[in-house]
């Protein structure tokens, strides 16, 4: 069955009032961790922070309850801040909320399709290098607040920030400056002190104190967007036509993919903490659903989030009810305290964000991928180089092709065809060893061949150069394939045409050792009855005695 939602196999499994217990204190905790950093991610990607929180609620609220994770908590995360920023800029919200309200569907369509266990496959050098270039462009929109500086809105892209940034330099702000500082100062000391209370949030209500006490002259999250409303949106659907459909298409399939990345990712972190099994299927289909519904409340897009997921681990969550009571914990802020949030001090939002960026980087295996294979730092680097100075679309449409290219050369080289009729007996396996050289000496005109690797398009050119050195065509040839896994339909037409080059030539073609996939890919292809059974021996010792018959 595709569609499993965890909370209906947890709830079966005797669910008691200490896993409730467990559930609910760390549903409270990962809701006040969860508050700073789904106003910070809204403002980042350039919308109003109650967006971020009307995300989190909803999104997180549905992915719970539908997820195939345990403990997974989703809202939004840093992952999409370029994505929806360049969005917002380019279509303005309402083309932000079609191209999430989009993304929903080809997250079930992925779901359904069981694209799950396929998304696993994305290069790791891939991941990093967008997540890296993700967190240089966080850190970059945040220096205008980080220093208070006095500039018109930045640009979208990562060039015109910096020249913006530099032209405005002189109207920075010492009171913003120093908050800052204080700020990042604390949020790289306060782990040190404890746990229990995250960091981001004790920043956040000393600097609003702070703010607030010496009347300092800074913006706020009130002065900048206004009052934070203490209700949920009245749900409203998006308008959508053909035309804006194809105009956005391309950057929902951006925020899908990238979703299904960080969500599955989320997910298997919490199964290494618990040692539990996510169902990545039915996990792709809450997020869709989630997605979906996340608009039609003003919301934006939303995933796994690994740092809350895993806080919601250590703060004893264990089921998806955890999840749930996060959501409803943001319910109740928004609800009763949403004018404190208001006298938030940028700057101090500012510098979470700017720690939350640094914390994503990963630049230590950054630098250890640049030590690997040449293929893998060059997928890298041109991803992280798209990402920031480009578009993470690109970033990642490209860095896929480009890890798929460098993947079929790398096994293209894997694959070797080389004439062996000298040497069979030095080729023997170990069925074969007690077998003298005369029963494995070839005939005279007879001519053996082996191919070593998969047979595949990528494969096929090297397998046809390396056949037609043949100077005389001989009497028999055969093909020993025992070490050949796997065929494509390019190497059935390859062989075809070996087959008809060898019928022209009166030479009987053999093939020798089909492991199971090549012999059906054969047989489905009509290629066996072409051939003739009797052709297709099982080792190279019945394809020799074919050969002397």
């Amino acid at each position: 069955m595709i569609f499993q939602p965890k909370i209906l196999t947890t709830l079966r499994d005797e669910y008691t009032r200490s896993n409730f217990y467990n559930d609910l204190v760390a549903g409270v905790i990962v809701g006040i961790v969860a508050l700073p950093l789904a106003i910070a991610f809204a403002i980042a990607s350039g919308v109003k922070p109650e967006q971020g929180l009307y995300t989190a609620i909803i999104a997180g609220f549905i992915i719970s309850l539908l997820g195939g994770s345990r403990v997974q908590i989703s809202g939004p995360t840093g992952a999409f801040v370029v994505v929806v920023y360049s969005i917002v800029q380019q279509h303005g919200y309402e083309g932000l909320a079609i191209a999430t309200f989009i993304a929903g569907f080809l997250l079930i369509g992925m779901g359904l399709l069981r694209m799950g266990n396929f998304l696993r496959f994305i290069p790791y050098p891939l991941t990093i290098g967008f997540t890296s270039g993700i967190a240089v462009i966080i850190f970059s929109g945040q220096i205008k607040d980080l220093l208070g500086l006095s500039t018109p809105a930045l640009p979208a892209d990562f060039i015109g920030k910096w020249v913006l940034i530099v032209e405005n330099i002189s109207s920075l702000n010492l009171h913003a400056v120093a908050l800052s500082f204080i700020s990042l100062l604390l949020l790289i000391v306060w782990p040190k002190i404890t746990h229990k209370i995250p960091g981001s949030l004790v920043v956040l209500i000393l600097a609003t104190l702070c703010t607030s006490i010496f009347e300092l002259p800074l913006e706020t999250i009130g002065s900048r967007f206004g009052e934070i409303p203490r209700s949920l949106p009245t749900p409203t659907f998006p308008r959508l036509n053909w035309e804006v459909f194809t105009n956005l298409f391309s950057a929902a399939v951006t925020i899908a993919l990238l979703g299904s990345i960080e969500s599955l990712l989320s997910a298997v972190v919490a199964d290494g903490m618990l040692g539990t099994r996510h169902r990545s299927d039915t996990e792709l289909i809450a997020q869709g659903v989630g997605n979906i519904l996340s608009p039609l409340f003003l919301g934006i897009p939303a995933t796994g989030a690994i740092a809350r997921t895993a806080t919601n681990v250590k703060s004893g969550g264990r089921t998806p009810v955890a999840g749930i009571i996060h959501a409803l914990t943001l319910l109740l802020i928004m609800l009763f305290l949403a004018p404190l949030a208001s006298s938030i001090p940028m700057a101090a939002l500012a510098a979470v964000l700017v720690h939350v960026s640094y914390k994503m980087g990963e630049w230590h295996t950054f630098a250890k991928i640049l030590k690997w294979p040449r293929s893998d730092s060059l997928v890298m680097i041109v991803t992280f180089a798209l990402t920031v100075l480009v578009d993470l679309t690109v970033a990642i449409q490209v860095g896929v092709v480009l890890a798929g290219f460098l993947f079929l050369k790398r096994m293209e080289q894997s694959t070797e065809v080389g004439l062996i009729t000298n040497q069979l007996a030095s080729h023997l396996n170990e069925e074969q060893e007690q077998l003298s050289s005369e029963a494995l000496s070839a005939p005279e005109g007879v001519e053996v061949f082996e191919i070593f690797g998969p047979l595949f398009y990528a494969a096929v050119d090297r397998f046809n150069a390396t056949i037609t050195r043949i100077e005389k065509p001989p009497k028999v040839l055969i093909l020993r394939m025992r070490n050949v896994p796997a065929i494509d339909g390019s190497a059935v037409r390859a062989l075809e045409d070996l087959l008809l080059f060898c019928q022209k030539n009166s030479t009987l073609l053999i093939l020798s050792g089909l492991k199971n996939q090549p012999l059906e890919t054969l047989k489905k292809a009509e290629f066996i009855a072409k051939i003739g059974r009797e052709n297709i021996c099982p080792n190279i010792t019945e394809a020799l005695n074919r050969a002397k018959d």
